[in-house]
């Protein structure tokens, strides 16, 4: 099932369509459809667009500090933070973008808003190595929590099966949890969480837009540009898809 959630939306992400374009131009001999797909890749490639789709996806979302969270069950960091990268017959973890998870986790646990710091198993069935949450709970242990405050999910592969796993860890007289997701992340984190009857406090970090004077450069066609727009169009298609499943 979770090859389907993955390779689906590859159809309807930028590149996907473009494929899909010129596909249709070989196929029906059509010069247009050559012509449809530059204009995506070109669309997709702009600083405007994905900065534009960027701040959409964050809207409503705002940086807060730890003093102003109110206390809670628990602590709940997603994973999707960490890469893992081999040399020789050796395995290495290295950070994302999303690297502000675990240390606004922790920075949250150090203020005392919560007895527990829940970290989800967070393993693709073609991941190699530990799963993510186990190499958090070392780097977390290694910032100064106390090891009897952190706590694992069984394996998990998405948002979903993060949700199900720590609503199963929670007794149902403690079910607040102060959620700790990326900005653009949180509102389908939310609803997912919500669906499993958890009452969350969302903490938004790694925001992605970027504050600056608009220039001429934003209308030129960058790689970088390209990765955030089909993130951000990935990020749409799962908000529709648990829309569907956990309606109002």
């Amino acid at each position: 099932m979770i090859y389907a959630h993955k390779i689906l939306p590859l159809f309807l992400s930028p590149l996907g369509l473009a494929i899909i374009c010129l596909f249709c131009a070989i196929l029906f001999r059509k010069r247009r459809f050559s012509g449809f797909a530059l204009l995506i890749l070109w669309f997709g490639s702009l600083p405007v667009v994905s900065q534009t789709l960027l701040e959409k996806l964050e809207q409503g979302r705002e940086i807060s500090s730890a003093d102003a969270v109110p206390k809670a069950d628990a602590i709940v960091v997603l994973s999707g933070m960490l890469r893992a990268v081999s040399s020789g017959d050796r395995v290495f973890y290295e950070f994302n973008d999303a690297a502000d998870r675990l240390f606004a986790g922790i920075d949250l646990i150090e203020h005392q808003k919560a007895p527990l710091l829940i970290l989800t198993r967070g393993q693709l069935p073609w991941s190699k190595g530990a799963a993510e949450g186990e190499v958090l709970a070392d780097l977390a242990k290694k910032y100064g929590v106390d090891p009897k405050q952190i706590r694992l999910t069984p394996p998990v592969q998405n948002t979903d099966q993060e949700a199900r796993a720590i609503a199963a860890l929670m007794p149902q007289e403690q079910r607040r949890i102060v959620l700790v997701t990326s900005a653009f992340h949180m509102p389908r984190a939310q609803q997912v969480f919500a669906a499993q009857g958890l009452m969350i406090h969302p903490y938004p970090v790694d925001f992605r837009a970027t504050y600056k004077q608009a220039n001429f450069l934003d209308f030129l066609p960058t790689a970088e540009a390209f990765e955030e727009t089909s993130l951000c169009v990935r990020e749409m298609i799962g908000r529709l898809y648990y829309r569907l499943k956990y309606p109002d």
